[in-house]
């Protein structure tokens, strides 16, 4: 096999991948969401038939419409889901950070014989089921939890706090969940910055914050951008802990788009309420990449 016979195989592959659990999985939801809502196994009509070969697709064209979409517009049901996702989600990734970084800070300053422990200790939380974690926040939060009957023989409140099934539990029950997934990019990030540059900064008259800022910090951007992509994509459209944190006030489109499925059985409505969601991820990251491609480009 000659080099570019092997450098087509190696780029080939993950292509193929790509297209095969991405691609296609995306256009039968993207041609489910132009179909129409119909009492029937499965539950839409198709306006788009294979076998009818280029006469179903000419056919396809000429009958298309976007109701689906236009109804996401219309209702307020769905644009509140989109709004309020993109809230609590950009919080709670902002609220990762925030504890995050100094984890990973701490990690990556510790001893070298400590740091494979300390991974480990991150990682541990995987090796439990993820509907088994989030479950066990509802015994530590609801009001006869472990959380308010610590804080009440500390003697900090007198009555139990009501936070479950709130927004402040769904906070909480995200940045636990992904908080390994900002922790080990930041860290991955941090380990690898050359201490001679703080000893140099230092040397130039920075102070230990100064050098941090100046230093630490922007060298530290590419863990922060994965770290908050590995939040952020994953919490927008969460369904297990608003579900079963979250109260009735609590609406995310994860949520919204599990009860067009499975309790309305609207799957076209469902379908393009998947595809707005997609598009909302996608297009945000391509258009940093290509900005970022710009950057280096012009550093060059």
């Amino acid at each position: 096999m000659d080099r570019k016979s092997g450098r087509f195989l190696l780029i080939g592959i993950p292509y193929l991948w790509l297209g095969l659990l991405f691609l296609v999985p995306f256009f039968i939801v993207l041609k489910i969401s132009l179909s129409d809502i119909a009492v029937a196994i499965p539950p839409y009509t198709p306006t788009f038939d294979l076998s009818a070969g280029w006469g179903g697709f000419t056919k396809f064209l000429s009958e298309l419409d976007f109701e689906n979409y236009i109804w996401l517009i219309e209702d307020d049901l769905y644009i509140n889901s989109y709004l309020s996702s993109l809230k609590i989600a950009f919080f709670s990734t902002l609220l990762a950070l925030l504890v995050g970084y100094p984890i990973a800070y701490a990690m990556a300053k510790a001893p070298s014989e400590w740091r494979p422990t300390l991974l480990m200790l991150i990682i541990l939380p995987f090796w439990t089921s993820f509907l088994i974690r989030v479950y066990a926040w509802i015994g530590i939060l609801k009001p006869e939890g472990f959380l308010n009957q610590f804080l009440m023989m500390l003697g900090i409140i007198d009555e139990p706090l009501q936070i479950i099934n709130t927004d402040t539990a769904v906070y909480i029950g995200i940045v636990y969940s992904y908080l390994p997934f900002m922790v080990l990019p930041l860290y991955s990030a941090l380990e690898k910055l050359d201490g001679a540059l703080l000893e140099a900064a230092e040397d130039l008259g920075c102070t230990a914050i100064q050098a941090f800022w100046k230093v630490t910090f922007p060298l530290s951007m590419p863990g922060i951008v994965a770290g908050c992509f590995l939040v952020f994509i994953p919490a927008i459209g969460e369904f297990v802990i608003p579900d079963l944190l979250g109260g009735s006030d609590t609406i995310m489109i994860g949520k919204t788009l599990w009860a067009d499925f499975f309790s309305n059985r609207d799957w076209p409505l469902a379908s393009a309420v998947a595809v707005v969601l997609l598009l909302l991820l996608i297009v945000p990251i391509v258009l940093f990449q290509r900005q970022q491609e710009r950057a280096q480009e012009a550093e060059k």
